[in-house]
This record gives C-alpha cells, structure tokens and sequence, in this order.
C-alpha cells in the first residue's frame, strides 16, 4: 500500500511540474494575442487622431480622451479598461519603439515581471 501511495505521489508530482510549464506557455501566449490585439486598436486610434498616442498618453488613451498635446482629431473609444497582462501588470506603451523608432512598441514583463529582462515579450519581437 506504501509503494502505492508513493507511485501514486510520483505520477502527481510530475504531472503538477509538467503542466506549470504548460501554463506558462500558455500565458505567453496570451500576452502575445492582446499584444497584437492593442497593435491592431493603436493603428486605429492613429487612422482616427492622425498620429500615434504620445508615451505619456500610453494605453490610456484607448480608454479616455487624451487631454494632454497631441490633442486627437477624432477619437472613439478603444477598450474599458487600461489592459492588464497575464502576470497581473499593465502593459508597457513605448513611442518611439526600442528597435523600430519609426512605429511605437507594445511590452509586457513577462513572467519575472521586471523590465528588461531575458522573458519580456514585445510587439517588435512578435514571431
């Protein structure tokens, strides 16, 4: 019965530190898709304002109005909610870009949450 339980204990064992590693996958995964998905909802704030969001007007201005220069042209709302990633935080808004200075970049902390690390993802590093 011992042996058992210990069997029993093994096959638990690994299959929790089996599918954590699925998990975290997962979560990339899931960063990714709304990184792409708030690419997609900048651009159209830029079809509509003229121009990209300053880095200080960030994400935010998919939520509200931006009130600070540059004033938007016209501006509809682009989400509830300033987005939050897989790891609790908010993502990161960057104008200009850190590889494409010419277009803005989208950031997330990764797992680590810290910034500037090896598991940050980013729109400009998307696969």
């Amino acid at each position: 019965m011992v042996i058992v339980l210990g069997i029993i204990a093994l096959i638990l064992g690994a299959a929790i530190t089996f599918s954590g590693g699925i998990t975290g996958a997962a979560r990339d995964q899931a960063a990714m898709a709304k990184i792409r998905e708030l690419v997609a909802k900048v651009e159209t704030y830029r079809m509509m304002a003229g121009r990209y969001p300053s880095e200080q007007q960030g994400l935010k201005s998919l939520v509200e109005r931006p009130t600070s220069e540059p004033q938007p042209k016209k501006w509809k709302k682009q989400s509830n909610s300033v987005p939050i990633d897989p790891w609790g935080n908010e993502y990161v808004y960057k104008y200009p870009g850190t590889i494409d200075r010419a277009t803005f970049e989208i950031r997330s902390a990764g797992e680590d949450q810290e910034m500037g690390t090896e598991d940050d993802l980013s729109s400009q590093e998307a696969e």
